[in-house]
């Protein structure tokens, strides 16, 4: 099953040098990405075009649970409660 996209966010951002401040913070939190791990992989990825503005789009798409169906999907959070300690009661 292929993956939904849930939204495409176009950013101009400065090579090697961005931040959790806005432009990306207020582009991509309202969509639930995480921030500091897009600012670090980014400035790493850039760092040889540091200075230099680059057009980002960055794909977000709908967390799945690698599951085939809502029954299975609720299975795996009931054996992830159990391995927690949380009593599941069907």
């Amino acid at each position: 099953m292929a993956k939904q996209v849930t939204a495409q966010v176009k950013i101009q951002v400065t090579g090697g040098q961005a931040t959790p401040a806005p432009p990306v913070g207020t582009a991509l939190g309202p969509h639930g990405v995480n921030i500091g791990q897009f600012v670090m992989q980014f400035n790493e990825r850039t760092k040889e075009m540091k200075g230099t503005t680059i057009p980002v789009v960055v794909t977000i798409y709908i967390n799945d649970m690698n599951s085939s169906s809502l029954e299975m999907a609720a299975r795996v959070i009931a054996g992830t409660a159990r391995s927690m300690g949380i009593e599941v009661i069907d």
